[in-house]
């Protein structure tokens, strides 16, 4: 018979295995991950998870966060051109009117009919699911991060003027002051912020897709061509498919839409995936990946240079820092832009393995190098600044990436926590270093 110290002592383990299971970060392929969940398939257009962390690491003894500085990207938006709905409509509108589609070739173009009418004059904006997202990031932050946002400190919060940006700026806002109405918000969303909010680097832009590197990408496009299989289900004449239909354009526009659907109000009653056999929805997901990879990343056929497109924001963000850990209340720096931004941002930090450099996109996976990991929705960047108090000049950060903990490319005996100073120089240094 089992004793009663035994029973506790099975009942004890048992409790701590569940405990690490839920606080762990279960590993998964990109693949497997997209075959438990279709919808991170959607790279960009994948609706924000939530943190996969739940209880994050400890502070080293006596410390407490004190300052936050944060840059996000928009929430879940509608597609962004009307051309991304009406043209698929009109493909297959045509189509129909010829007699040219399948049953289910028809019953897509209802599909696309709803979601066209559904996103009419709203492209690009933000849906509801968008400003819930960042009111629950900031609740969050809030309520993980309580010392900051104590009294009356100040939250300074800066947008990109685009409305999908400035509106997810606002609902984050009135969510934290919902939490305290003593926070003093000073928002604002100016093209003078544009600069490092939102820099169009030319220079490196044109170094992105030379003749090699399209010859290295258009390898895998063409290895992973499901259009086809695709086309002999929407359409009863491959005849006219090939005299008439852009094909590789309709499977594209399908795929976006399929991928988008999930951060609509449709997404309660349509899907478009069912269009795609999961080979093929792997294998897109694959060929967007490297293409996010060759124009953000530090792909070595073009230079490995791509992430510096973000030098002037992780300077600033930088210089900011310093001056607001200066202040005995600082509060919480604010910036809310784009998905082209944070992606090469997080790759310039090297978070995790995102500042990866190789001249092999089939690679990628291997080495961690997921998009749909960094820029879902509402994917973000925060770094948590933490003190003993006020006059402590020895100053720890963390990095939360879309909420979960980060390694930084420093050395730190207190993981996932690292000196300030030590990050401080070594991405000035990285930044001084790079020749325009």
């Amino acid at each position: 018979m089992m004793t009663k110290l035994l029973k506790q002592l099975i009942l004890t383990i048992t409790f701590l295995g569940v405990v690490a299971e839920l606080n762990a970060q279960v590993y998964r392929t990109a693949e497997e991950e997209i075959q438990r969940d279709i919808h991170c398939s959607a790279s960009n257009h994948y609706a924000y998870p939530g943190p996969q962390q739940v209880r994050l690491t400890e502070a080293p003894e006596g410390m407490k966060p004190f300052y936050i500085s944060h840059y996000g990207r928009h929430g879940s938006r509608f597609c962004t051109s009307k051309e991304q709905y009406y043209t698929p409509y009109a493909v297959l509108a045509k189509a129909d009117s010829l007699g040219k589609l399948t049953d289910l070739g028809k019953d897509v173009l209802q599909r696309v009919a709803i979601l066209k009418e559904e996103a009419d004059l709203r492209w690009g904006e933000l849906t509801p699911l968008g400003a819930r997202q960042h009111q629950q990031i900031a609740k969050r932050m809030f309520e993980r991060f309580p010392e900051v946002f104590e009294g009356s400190p100040c939250i300074d919060a800066k947008s990109t003027p685009v409305i999908r940006c400035i509106l997810s700026m606002e609902n984050a806002l009135s969510q934290l002051v919902t939490m305290n109405p003593r926070l003093r918000i000073r928002h604002d969303a100016s093209a003078a912020d544009v600069y490092y909010m939102k820099y169009d680097d030319k220079a490196l832009k044109a170094h992105r897709m030379d003749s090699v590197v399209k010859a290295a990408y258009q390898v895998y496009v063409d290895k992973y061509n499901h259009h086809e299989e695709l086309m002999t289900k929407l359409f009863n004449d491959q005849q006219y498919v090939r005299d008439s239909i852009d094909v590789s354009n309709l499977s594209i526009l399908l795929f976006n839409l399929a991928s988008n659907i999930q951060n609509t109000e449709s997404r309660k009653k349509i899907t478009l995936y069912d269009l795609f056999s999961d080979e093929a929805i792997y294998e897109t997901w694959k060929v967007n990946n490297m293409l996010w990879y060759i124009k953000y990343g530090a792909y070595t056929l073009n230079g490995g240079k791509q992430p510096y497109g973000q030098r002037f924001l992780l300077r600033k963000m930088i210089q900011e820092a310093d001056s607001c850990i200066m202040l005995e209340k600082p509060g919480a720096s604010l910036r809310f832009g784009h998905d082209t931004n944070i992606l090469p941002l997080a790759c310039l930090m090297e978070l995790d393995n995102y500042g990866v450099e190789t001249d092999n996109l089939g690679a990628l996976e291997r080495k961690d190098w997921v998009n749909f990991k960094v820029i879902p929705m509402a994917g973000n960047i925060q770094i948590i600044f933490y003190r003993k108090n006020v006059q402590d000049k020895d100053v720890f950060v963390k990095v939360l990436l879309n909420e979960n903990e980060v390694s930084l490319p420093v050395k730190s005996d207190e993981k996932p926590y690292y000196k300030w100073s030590d990050v401080r120089d070594y991405y000035l240094k990285k930044l001084d270093a790079y020749q325009d």
